[in-house]
């Protein structure tokens, strides 16, 4: 990370950053890709399985997960402030609270996965697929949350290249576990779904044991001697990282857990249709990678430029990110419209499914322009450090008024399943819309802070 002083050198500087962060997104997504099409691959049912578990599993990780996401703003500014003493601090207190989220939502996991999926209308192999699947992620729980604060520091220090680089490495091997364990290849044993939840465990061990090799042996990560000695757990730094990362984490909770809602009403409809339903999801959130990552990005730019007290240039690097994803955006919904059909039979060889499939895909390409917009401004609002009122706004957007206007719309119009996705479009515009004015407010009120560069 450094000062830039011109726009080009910003452009070039957040691509830098971005694109690598990009490639790690679209690593990571293959490895939910990969279990869902090589389980569809085996039998509907195993698909139908698979997507009621990652429904369940996804809010859920990526909601928690989002409480250490708050590391990187917090690494940013420090590292952007030259206090680098107190960054390695803030990372190693970080470890403490990723264990104890795993631990709680291992109790949780094993609490609730019998009530939960005992409530949905699951034919009896669908539940079975989908509560072992649950059983067999939890496994990897530990090493997934501690990899998640290890790369938030390697992220936090512009160093997105190696964070793709472990996912890189990382993601053949689920694959290839998945071949192992779904199919019961090479005399492992033949797992079907369940088998991608025991591919994606081990996946998880590998990928944190590589990163603690990296951060402990490597330039520039070894000098902050993140190993030397643990301190003692600090319960105020602890305190802070969770202030902070609460409210992110309930936003993306927020967000991810009203897709699985909606899966998970889906339940009520055809397994063909869950079936289609998880095809048209599952590659629009791969769509979602690049405007996801753009935020991700924004969070760690606009984070050091604001630690660094360059809040002109924090300002700057927000718009170039928004434009940037809205630019992108507007090829992949094209992309999207022109081949559904194509991408939807890439899925599966049930004509049914991808004929449903393909008019799933053709809403969800209408939410892409509100995510380029969302996404972005959410990135540069944590770079600020402000969480609080971006949750509310994500909370009433998605919940108050997408879920309810899309229940309605399914059940009481001919749209069916349809609806749901009408109301999701509707909640992702609301939030884009009240998100850009909070991020004008903000930006607005810390600019009579004059900034050194000026």
């Amino acid at each position: 990370m450094h000062e830039t002083t011109t726009i080009r050198a910003k452009w070039i500087l957040m691509l830098k950053i971005v694109f690598p962060i990009l490639i790690t997104q679209i690593a990571l997504y293959l490895m939910s890709f990969f279990d869902i099409l090589m389980s569809s691959k085996y039998s509907t049912a195993d698909l139908a399985g698979v997507s009621i578990g990652s429904s369940i599993w996804m809010p859920v990780y990526t909601g928690l997960a989002g409480i250490l996401s708050s590391i990187t703003p917090i690494v940013a500014q420090l590292v952007g402030a030259k206090r680098e003493k107190e960054a390695t601090f803030s990372i190693q207190q970080g470890f403490y609270v990723a264990i104890a989220i795993a631990l709680f939502v291992f109790c949780c996991m094993m609490i609730a996965i019998n009530p939960l999926l005992s409530k949905m209308s699951l034919d009896a192999d669908v539940r079975r697929v989908a509560h072992h699947y649950l059983i067999a992620m939890c496994i990897g729980l530990i090493p997934l949350f501690i990899y998640s604060v290890l790369r938030c520091f390697i992220d936090a220090l512009g160093q997105t290249r190696v964070s793709m680089i472990i996912t890189l490495l990382a993601t053949p091997i689920n694959i290839l576990f998945n071949y192992f364990f779904i199919f019961g290849n090479f005399g492992f044993p033949e797992l079907g779904g369940v088998g991608s939840g025991v591919a994606s465990a081990i996946t998880y061990w590998l990928i944190c044991g590589i990163a603690i090799y990296i951060t402990m042996k490597k330039v520039p990560f070894s000098a902050f001697q993140l190993y030397e000695k643990l301190p003692k757990i600090h319960l105020a730094k602890c305190m802070e990282i969770i202030k902070l990362g609460l409210p992110i984490g309930l936003s993306i909770f927020a967000e991810g857990s009203i897709f699985s809602v909606v899966t998970i009403l889906m339940s009520n409809y055809s397994t063909s249709i869950i079936g289609a339903h998880q095809i048209a999801m599952n590659f629009a959130s791969l769509l979602y990678m690049i405007p996801l990552s753009i935020s991700m990005g924004a969070t760690i730019i606009v984070g050091f430029e604001t630690g660094a007290k360059r809040f002109k240039d924090a300002r700057t690097y927000s718009l170039i990110c928004i434009t940037t994803a809205v630019s992108i955006c507007i090829v992949s919904l094209t992309i999207l419209l022109t081949f559904k059909e194509q991408i939807a039979a890439v899925y599966s060889d049930d004509l049914h499914v991808v004929n449903l499939a393909s008019h799933f895909l053709t809403y969800a390409a209408f939410f892409q322009l509100s995510d380029a917009i969302q996404a972005p401004i959410q990135g540069a609002l944590r770079g600020y450090k402000d969480v609080t009122i971006t949750f509310v706004m994500a909370l009433i957007s998605y919940w108050i008024i997408g879920l309810p206007l899309g229940i309605i719309l399914a059940n009481f119009t001919d749209l069916g399943p349809y609806g749901y996705w009408i109301g999701l479009i509707s909640g992702l515009a609301t939030g884009a819309f009240t998100l850009s004015i909070r991020l004008r407010f903000v930006q607005q009120k810390i600019q009579q802070i004059k900034s050194p560069s000026i």
